[in-house]
């Protein structure tokens, strides 16, 4: 399997019923595939997916790993309104991000190789943070609550130097999570 290969089953009622739309690839447009923005239930049956809350990758995203999703609210979803997904490309099993308190990469910093449920645990001062480096081989997701808990971001690998870069309004991050990508 390559590195940005899996396969993700979207369902329009919840519980698995209903409409389905299966995956192996990006969609960028459920609409133009036939299928409905509704989805209420999820099969990732293999990989790890970013799902977005309106086409073209915009909106909310949601990260899905392995596993199965009855209802929207299992993917910590507000509403089940979806527009497009693709796979997170995973390069292998190293991990490591840098996080920055200032933008381009300036002001304090300080380098993560595990998932942290509070930055603050680990000495880091801000609610907030403003670029990002993605090192190695993973990706990793940027939650704005402890305990990987609301809106949430994912970053893969490569250098971000403010958080429009990484589709955030704003740079208010307080958790961070790898993503394991099991096939």
């Amino acid at each position: 399997m390559s590195q940005y290969s899996g396969k993700i089953i979207f369902y329009e009622g919840k519980g698995f019923s209903g409409r389905k739309l299966q995956l192996r690839g990006l969609c960028d447009n459920f609409h133009e595939r036939g299928f409905t923005n509704r989805v209420n239930s999820i099969w990732v049956q293999s990989g790890a997916w970013v799902c977005f809350s309106l086409a073209n990758f915009r909106g909310q995203q949601y990260i899905l790993e392995r596993g199965e999703y009855p209802s929207f609210h299992r993917w910590n979803g507000h509403n089940d309104r979806m527009g497009s997904c693709k796979p997170v490309g995973m390069h292998g099993e190293h991990y490591r991000i840098e996080v920055f308190e200032g933008r381009h990469f300036s002001g304090r910093s300080q380098e993560f190789t595990e998932d942290c449920p509070l930055l603050k645990w680990q000495g880091w001062a801000k609610n907030w943070v403003n670029a990002i480096k993605v090192y190695g081989d993973g990706a990793w997701v940027l939650y704005e609550e402890p305990n990987y808990r609301g809106q949430m971001y994912v970053v893969e690998r490569g250098e971000y130097g403010s958080c429009s870069e990484w589709q955030a309004p704003r740079p208010k991050i307080q958790s961070i999570r790898r993503v394991i990508n099991y096939f």
